[in-house]
């Protein structure tokens, strides 16, 4: 465990460095406000094209004053990392899943609850009505404020075995971001769950060190892991948003007028995304099955069923309660 804090304190030492060596570089930028944003998206994920889009589109309506510098593959570190460099204002934007983003802002574990939407169009208006404005800025007592939320689509299982219902987790070691809500709702499937680098996780999956996993169609197909998993499973039990964010410590330096450019930007990227995500999700789909993957599609109330238990135990807390009872409410 010691091991592990100094690796990891080592690992933040290094991005700083880099990141302050970049810094040097915009010095002579005197007139321009350069944000610079780390994730761990490859560069063809739609996320990443849209936020491109947004360092374009703020470009564009800042008259070249606000400058994005994007920095894909974990080039500034993982998403934990890139969180915690936001927090002392050594990074200034970044991207992560709600579901690891739930470890530093409790009220977003929410969106890690199986089947908490009824459809695609449910999860959009609820993203964009006020409530999803609230969670937004829930994360500004923890210097991170949200910009926007990004399509992630739904996520699935898969694995090197068959897999048709529920009973066919039972046992296996399923690969899960570093998230209680989703580690909880793999145990109650009866399954393992395995926190595991996004980064390692192909590696893992060869290896044995895991049997299998859970992400969404484009993510299973841009990483590759269809060579190694032959069985994917569209039970589609949660769909995390993805989260923009700015270091408030980044955002408080902006003037209101550039304040309101950056947020219209995000936002118009986050309409962008839904189009490249629609794409990407039939891109996908199609290209797995080429590649010989097996595509499923059980009877999604057996999983309602066995993970209820979990809506029982977040209602217990009377501010989640109310979050869950907001979210259904959405018409």
């Amino acid at each position: 465990m010691r091991n592990s804090k100094i690796f990891r304190a080592l690992k933040i030492s290094l991005c700083l460095l880099v990141i302050f060596s970049l810094s040097a570089c915009d010095a002579i930028k005197r007139d321009v406000t350069v944000i610079k944003l780390g994730h761990g998206l490859d560069t063809s994920h739609p996320v990443h094209e849209a936020m491109l889009y947004m360092g374009e589109r703020a470009k564009e309506k800042s008259n070249g004053s606000i400058e994005i510098d994007i920095y894909p593959n974990q080039q500034l570190g993982s998403e934990r990392e890139s969180l915690e460099l936001l927090q002392i204002g050594s990074l200034g934007m970044t991207k992560v899943s709600t579901g690891v983003l739930e470890n530093f802002i409790p009220s977003l574990k929410v969106f890690g609850l199986p089947f908490l939407f009824r459809d695609r169009e449910h999860r959009f208006k609820v993203l964009e009505s006020e409530l999803g404005e609230k969670l937004l800025n829930d994360g500004l007592g923890k210097r991170l404020k949200g910009l926007t939320f990004y399509d992630a689509g739904s996520r699935s299982f898969y694995g090197k075995e068959p897999m048709e219902s529920p009973e066919d987790l039972e046992g296996l070691k399923l690969r899960v971001m570093e998230s209680n809500t989703a580690m909880n709702m793999v145990k109650m499937l009866g399954g393992s769950p395995t926190p595991i680098a996004w980064g390692e996780l192909y590696t893992a999956l060869q290896q044995g060190i895991v049997d299998g996993a859970e992400n969404n169609l484009p993510s299973f197909y841009l990483s590759r892991h269809y060579e190694v998993c032959k069985y994917y499973m569209v039970d589609e039990h949660t769909a995390l948003p993805d989260e923009l964010l700015i270091s408030t410590m980044v955002w408080d330096k902006l003037s209101e007028e550039e304040k309101v450019w950056l947020k219209e930007a995000a936002m118009e990227s986050s309409e962008y995304e839904k189009k490249l995500w629609r794409e990407a999700e039939l891109e996908a789909l199609e290209e797995i099955q080429k590649a010989g993957v097996k595509v499923t599609y059980p009877d999604k109330e057996d999983f309602r069923e066995m993970v209820q238990p979990m809506y029982e135990e977040f209602s217990k807390d009377p501010e989640m309660k109310k979050i869950i009872e907001a979210i259904q409410a959405v018409k």
